[in-house]
């Protein structure tokens, strides 16, 4: 198994507007009776994580889900984890938006789409992944390669990064899913990033602890960044 620290990206609980059909952006929104609920069932799972280091968007609904879910925690305000900035499109249903004509280049080319009066998509991806690739490299050298750490934020930036890890064009990227609470783990090599797990609402996050190290032949190491043919045994071990 790859010898690198292990990130978890946690996106939020449902907020007030999620349920009605908003687009939040970077407006102060809460979480709501359902969000709150997700934010405790999913801190149950990460009990079984030891975290090297919890960070966060600044906005509202991501302390807030932290809080819940971590409740022990100090997270740590990381700016370029924050929610693209949509400009005008910010607090209007999304059945409206739907009718504008930037709707479909935000589906479609992703990369070329700029918010009236807010941020570029392609310039929300690029902060995003600095940010999450800069904590990585600092929790690795400070906590070692058995680290996990913990980023929270919001849907359409972990689908940013969880492209960024899968080597595809962020014109790509809407078809990727991360709903609420939901937790994507991914670990970076020298090499390349492997996507260990997506939008998971469900499963046992205990798996994605690293073993112990053991020690290995200069061979064994250099293969980290090496994919494992045919799909691998998986994460129990």
């Amino acid at each position: 198994m790859v010898r690198v620290a292990t990130l978890l990206l946690l996106r939020h609980g449902r907020t007030t507007a999620n349920a009605d059909g908003g687009l939040a952006g970077r407006q102060p929104v809460e979480l709501d009776d359902t969000g709150r609920a997700q934010a405790a069932a999913v801190g149950e799972r990460l009990r079984a994580v030891p975290l090297a280091a919890v960070v966060t968007s600044p906005l509202i609904r991501c302390r807030q889900t932290l809080e819940l879910a971590l409740p022990q925690a100090a997270p740590v305000v990381e700016e370029g984890l924050i929610e693209c900035d949509y400009g005008s499109w910010e607090g209007q249903p999304l059945k409206k938006l739907a009718k504008e004509p930037l709707w479909p280049v935000v589906q479609q080319h992703p990369s070329a789409s700029v918010f009236p009066g807010g941020e570029a998509m392609a310039a929300m991806a690029a902060r995003a992944v600095a940010a999450v690739r800069s904590w990585d490299a600092r929790v690795t050298a400070e906590h070692g390669p058995e680290a996990v750490w913990l980023a929270c934020s919001h849907g359409d930036v972990i689908k940013a990064i969880v492209a960024d890890a899968l080597g595809v064009h962020l014109d790509l990227f809407q078809r990727i899913v991360a709903d609420p609470a939901s937790v994507t783990a991914i670990r970076f090599t020298p090499l390349r990033p492997f996507l260990v797990r997506l939008n998971d609402t469900g499963g046992d996050l205990a798996a994605l602890v690293p073993p112990p190290p053991k020690r290995r032949r200069r061979a064994a190491r250099a293969a980290d960044s090496d994919a494992a043919v045919g799909g691998g045994a998986g994460a129990s071990r």
